[in-house]
């Protein structure tokens, strides 16, 4: 039958360089996570409005436009997927 000693006793966990470097990973993440919510909260991003916006005017009525000079290719497209419809 083997014989066990007692080993010395040990240091306290928080003298364990290990043991802060497992703590550190999520406790950053938590810091950062608070911070960032923090910025969010102080300056929202402005909402925009694309019917005051001229540039933004002028950039739909471009894609209608030429969403307007797709129609019969739309349609040729749409016919030969489905040949009885008119």
């Amino acid at each position: 039958m083997p014989h066990y000693t007692l080993s010395p006793q040990s240091d306290p966990w928080w003298r364990y360089g290990y043991v802060w470097l497992v703590i550190s990973g999520p406790v950053t993440v938590i810091i950062a996570g608070l911070i960032t919510a923090w910025l969010t909260l102080q300056s929202p991003d402005p909402v925009l409005s694309r019917d005051n916006d001229p540039q933004i005017k002028a950039i739909h009525q471009m894609r209608d436009q030429r969403d307007h000079s797709l129609t019969p290719a739309v349609q040729a497209r749409n016919h030969v997927a489905k040949p009885g419809s008119p």
